[in-house]
């Protein structure tokens, strides 16, 4: 005679558990990887501030003359002819939003001019130049 089985009502929670622990590495690791802004010194203007719907896409010339390019989150380091294939294809669904152009302080101006040459040549209708505001002393 067989007796019936009792049924457990229990949770096995350490599959859950690994599952967890594993994601969390994975993010650990992947968090600094992650090239979330590029370090500018932007000259400062006491230009009037202009407001935008969309959000621009942004290339930015660091201090060595490296061409970063951020459309909508992260920013990316993008050699010339990149940057303009990658801007022309993104005009060419967009060819409203505006590009902005963040150059530090310390860049020539002929540096800056060829980033706008490139943005030009994309074909950008909209092409801004970004710099902070004045600090009051």
């Amino acid at each position: 005679m067989r007796r019936p089985r009792k049924v457990k009502a229990e949770i096995n929670v350490v599959p859950y558990i690994d599952v967890t622990l594993v994601l969390l590495i994975i993010f650990m690791i992947t968090t600094p990887l992650m090239n979330l802004g590029v370090d500018v010194n932007l000259p400062e203007s006491d230009a009037n501030t202009i407001t935008i719907e969309t959000e621009p896409a942004v290339v930015n010339v660091t201090a060595n003359g490296d061409l970063y390019l951020s459309i909508g989150g992260e920013y990316e380091l993008i050699d010339a002819e990149s940057l303009r294939k990658k801007l022309s294809a993104f005009i060419k669904v967009n060819d409203e939003v505006p590009i902005m152009i963040g150059a530090d302080e310390s860049v020539s101006y002929g540096t800056v001019y060829q980033a706008m040459a490139i943005v030009q040549q994309a074909g950008a209708k909209k092409v801004g130049l970004i710099s902070d505001p004045i600090k009051p002393e």
